[in-house]
């Protein structure tokens, strides 16, 4: 990303660009920043391609059509699926583009192995934009408030994280509700947070694993009632609690081998700020225990679907079961 903005400070660019990554935001910024300085007004001497089925001899014509009135050229490439596969029609053009062009290449998912990969990396810049840790998030949301000359403090920051995840597009949403909210107090506590940003039904299912793990049954109970009036079905809210157990079973199995928070998050292909919240949950539970919790949910599930109890009853049993001292 430095690379990125020392380009554009610079005005020299490569020839060739490869954003990607799972932070939509991250890639919408840097795709529009550089498109800025690259195109400008000059729309043109600016193509744009987007999906799966763009044709690539279309593309290179493109690519070969010289610029009009100007000495440089731009196309972006987005969500073309391009890396996932054999391109090396592509791969072999990309060696020899025009000087005049820059190619600009966004997507999610990549291969690294890929022979496009690797001529995008040999002539130009690759940039991941993945999942950003928890404390790049909290200093990314007080400079976003704090361009507004609003304040913030730590445990509302967190708060944010926790309500919403890592998903930047996501808090920025929330951001600006709160701006409006507090545009007379200019300051944000954890309380305009509770007030105001969504709680999302994973937040939820976070809590109760909470409670399970401290046998707190009234607030685990609490929780699942919220949630079936959220219109939550009640095999949805077994599945969430299922998957965060296999998440917490994962990351305790990968701790105990002695692998770092940034190795586990790349293992499991998951945030390193959900990679957090396991590893603290993971300490309330022995290998054991999530095992035969797992098991037992697989049982409420099969139970359910077959009609042998309602689900409703079900994924209530479980929970006091788990939380029962």
């Amino acid at each position: 990303m430095k690379e990125i903005a020392k380009d554009i400070k610079s005005g020299e660019f490569k020839k060739a660009y490869l954003i990607y990554g799972e932070e939509t935001y991250l890639k919408k910024q840097y795709k529009e920043k550089l498109k800025q300085a690259l195109v400008g007004d000059d729309t043109m001497n600016y193509v744009y391609y987007e999906g799966e089925s763009i044709d690539i001899d279309d593309l290179i014509s493109s690519c070969d059509t010289m610029p009009f009135f100007s000495d440089r050229k731009t196309i972006i490439v987005e969500n073309s699926g391009f890396f996932k596969k054999s391109n090396d029609k592509l791969a072999n053009y990309i060696n020899k583009l025009p000087d005049y062009l820059v190619l600009m290449f966004v997507e999610k998912e990549i291969d690294k192995r890929n022979k496009l990969y690797k001529a995008v990396q040999s002539i130009g810049y690759v940039s991941e934009m993945s999942f950003q840790t928890s404390a790049v998030l909290k200093k990314w949301i007080a400079t976003v408030l704090g361009a507004n000359q609003i304040k913030i403090t730590s445990e509302a920051c967190d708060e944010i994280i926790f309500r919403t995840g890592s998903n930047m597009e996501l808090i920025k949403l929330e951001l600006d509700k709160l701006e409006a909210y507090v545009a007379d107090s200019k300051e944000v506590t954890i309380n305009e947070v509770r007030e105001i940003v969504s709680s999302q039904t994973e937040s939820h299912i976070f809590e109760m694993i909470e409670a399970l793990a401290n046998h707190n049954q009234k607030r685990a109970l609490s929780l699942y009632y919220e949630l079936l009036m959220l219109k939550e079905a009640p095999l949805k809210i077994l599945f969430l609690i299922v998957r965060q157990f296999n998440g917490i079973l994962q990351t305790k199995e990968l701790t105990n081998r002695h692998l770092s928070n940034k190795e586990i998050a790349s293992a499991l292909k998951l945030p390193p700020f959900v990679i957090g919240k396991y590893q603290s949950q993971a300490k309330n539970f022995s290998l054991e225990e999530i095992k035969d919790a797992l098991e037992f949910f697989a049982e409420i599930d099969e139970s359910a679907k077959q009609g042998r109890i309602s689900d409703r009853m079900g994924v209530e049993l479980a929970i006091v079961k788990y939380s029962s001292k």
